[in-house]
């Protein structure tokens, strides 16, 4: 939250008002509405996994966190508010580059958990711990790793039977179809917006061949994964095939 008041209504933060400076975290599939009370300005960075630089700080904000949490926001201090002033100004600026943005939340992160007292740290990232254990952190965790619903299942020691009922609970829809789905996300976002060697980013989603990769990008976008870099070079949009 840079500046204004803006009213959360969720589980963790039922009513409650952020002012200039506060932020808050929520778990992924947490019920959250918002609503401006005056004009505001902030910034919402989604994640589906917390882009960890000291692992072992945070791993001991985690262990030592004890119910019951009471759930306070947290204001920015010196450090946090430059970045979030900054990153502000470069999104007014230029549509956003997909890395400088990944840096910079790796940033923010590190500034929280450097710069903030350990009570402060535990009720703050309370909420995602209990996500890192859930079906949903797994999902989002090795979608892009697996070929297909029975390698999936298996990975996560389920049967297929009874992980394709639990995703679909979930998700509302198939599991090979929401993987697809991803993958044309991911693909687009590495083509676009990444260095990635062509071979690197067929190797990351899980495909046999350079020939298996240019089918699904054709089949997908309507061109080769060389094409399309080249198209976005151009200044060119590229995207999904319309179904």
């Amino acid at each position: 939250m840079i500046k204004g008041e803006l009213l959360i209504n969720s589980e963790e933060y039922p009513g409650t008002v952020l002012y200039d400076r506060q932020f808050i975290l929520q778990a992924i599939g947490s019920k959250i509405e918002l609503l401006a009370l005056t004009e505001v300005e902030y910034i919402c960075y989604w994640f589906n996994e917390l882009p960890m630089v000291c692992p072992d700080r945070y791993q001991e904000i985690i262990e030592q966190a004890e119910a019951p949490i009471i759930y306070t926001p947290m204001v920015m201090n010196s450090r946090l508010q430059y970045l979030a002033t900054d990153l502000a100004s470069y999104l007014d600026e230029q549509p956003p580059c997909g890395k400088f943005i990944e840096l910079k939340c790796q940033e923010l992160i590190f500034l929280i958990i450097t710069y903030y007292p350990l009570p402060q740290l535990r009720a703050f990232f309370y909420p995602i711990s209990s996500y890192t254990e859930s079906f949903q952190y797994f999902i989002m965790q090795n979608y892009s790793k697996v070929k297909n619903v029975e390698e999936f299942a298996h990975l996560g020691g389920y049967t297929t039977t009874t992980f394709r009922r639990l995703f679909r609970n979930l998700y509302g829809v198939p599991v090979y179809e929401w993987i697809l789905e991803k993958k044309r996300e991911g693909i687009l976002e590495d083509l676009q917006h990444t260095k990635m060697r062509i071979t690197e980013i067929s190797n990351r989603y899980g495909f046999d061949s350079l020939s298996h990769f240019a089918h699904f990008c054709k089949d997908s976008f309507g061109d080769t994964p060389r094409a399309l870099r080249k198209k976005t070079a151009n200044g060119e949009k590229i995207g999904k095939l319309a179904d």
